[in-house]
């Protein structure tokens, strides 16, 4: 009889512990801790070196599923959408900030890496692919596979987030069959009252820091009559209040591995979309 009372109260406490880390500015801070920053940047560094060893070459071109990497592939195809978690337990530098590291791989049927990289180009389009995160996205400039790409994302947390971000993008090919891009932001800016008169750009000191860096790194293979698409996402948030990890720190780490996981189905989904494919999979909705 207790059991329920204590589910409520929890439930309740921690929606209050979100409004609290919300609207209290005296408890964020507004910018990264410069050693936040740079040990974001030395983490993706070594993602990065990691990558780069893994498209050297078709044998392991997608990081290896757990002990089971073939059982892993049936489950893909047979619709399954893997995550997993790679936020390292005990990481140095990190203090006032968050890291979060999250890897999600599917399998699209009868998608070629061509069609992937089409998809993934044409930036204009992606308000149609991603909605309603991406609201609007627009090429700035573009040298061969180098492209920068600005954004309008939303975010959900207690109420919705809006973002201005920019990016550079890298796309790079082993071989016809195997792919990969690198995009890291270059400016992440809150946006308030968006797509009203009162719209403006939040100061830094107004900023609440849900989303301070993001890099994000797609590899493909094409094979077994379709893609195996994974994605990598590092980002940086704002730190969570001391006194709140309990009732917030569940709800705040939720959300990267949620973005991702809209990403990926998004992306499967325009492919089947534009191919005329049967909706066999991870259908977002």
């Amino acid at each position: 009889m207790h059991k329920p009372k204590f589910s409520r109260s929890r439930r309740l406490s921690s929606f209050c512990g979100l409004l609290l880390f919300l609207d209290a500015p005296l408890f964020l801070m507004a910018e990264p801790p410069p050693s936040a920053v740079a040990a974001f940047n030395s983490y993706s560094v070594a993602v990065e070196s990691r990558l780069a060893r893994q498209h050297r070459s078709t044998d392991n071109f997608l990081a290896s599923r757990g002990n089971d990497p073939k059982g892993s592939e049936t489950r893909l195809r047979d619709g399954e959408l893997i995550v997993e978690r790679l936020t390292p337990a005990d990481v140095d530098g990190f203090s006032g900030a968050l890291l979060h590291h999250w890897r999600g791989t599917a399998f699209a049927a009868g998608v070629t890496s061509a069609d992937f990289e089409r998809l993934m180009r044409d930036f204009n389009s992606y308000p149609q692919y991603f909605a309603p995160q991406v609201v609007q996205a627009r090429v700035i400039m573009q040298r061969g596979d180098c492209v920068e790409v600005k954004m309008r994302v939303r975010q959900r947390h207690v109420m919705p987030v809006v973002l201005d971000t920019t990016y550079q993008v890298t796309f790079a090919r082993l071989d016809a069959r195997h792919g990969y891009s690198i995009s890291r932001s270059t400016r992440i800016a809150e946006i308030s009252s968006a797509g009203t008169r009162a719209e403006r750009v939040l100061t830094s000191r107004e900023e609440h820091g849900f989303l301070w860096r993001l890099n994000i790194y797609w590899s493909y293979e094409e094979r077994d009559d379709g893609l195996y698409l994974q994605m990598e996402a590092v980002s940086l948030t704002n730190s969570i209040p001391r006194g709140l990890s309990w009732a917030i720190g569940p709800y705040v780490n939720s959300i990267p591995r949620e973005s991702l996981e809209f990403t990926l189905r998004s992306a499967c989904n325009a492919l089947r979309k534009q191919n005329a494919l049967p909706t066999k999979g991870p259908e977002y909705e």
